[in-house]
């Protein structure tokens, strides 16, 4: 296939603001993990896909198979659709109530934002 450019589960961002290797990242309905460090106008590259260990709201338990959803506003994860929350994957392990983290397969397509 001559039109063929990559397989997609890296991309190239450029930072909207300073982003830290392994913190989830979001440039318009596009969800990923930060491969590296990169300051504020820098490329990068974002794993797209894959199962991470990633900040959640901690007042949360999490089943294995719920939908996750990255709050815009705060960069966490949380198993609540909210307006304006972004789908980001699916739970892979349970995660306690409290827990700073849960693991995350994501979904590798665009995040959907809920609107209602």
């Amino acid at each position: 296939m001559k039109n063929f450019v990559q397989q997609g589960d890296m991309i190239t961002l450029i930072a909207a603001a300073a982003v830290g290797s392994g913190e989830l990242v979001r440039a318009g309905s596009l969800i990923g993990v930060a491969a590296t460090d990169a300051a504020t106008g820098e490329a990068f590259e974002v794993k797209t896909s894959g199962v991470f260990d990633l900040p959640k709201t901690s007042a949360q338990a999490w089943e294995v198979g719920q939908p996750v959803y990255m709050i815009s506003a705060s960069g966490l994860l949380t198993n609540v659709p909210g307006t304006g929350n972004y789908l980001a994957g699916v739970a892979v392990a349970a995660a306690a109530n409290p827990s700073a983290t849960g693991r995350v397969r994501l979904n590798g397509s665009l995040g959907h934002p809920v609107t209602a």
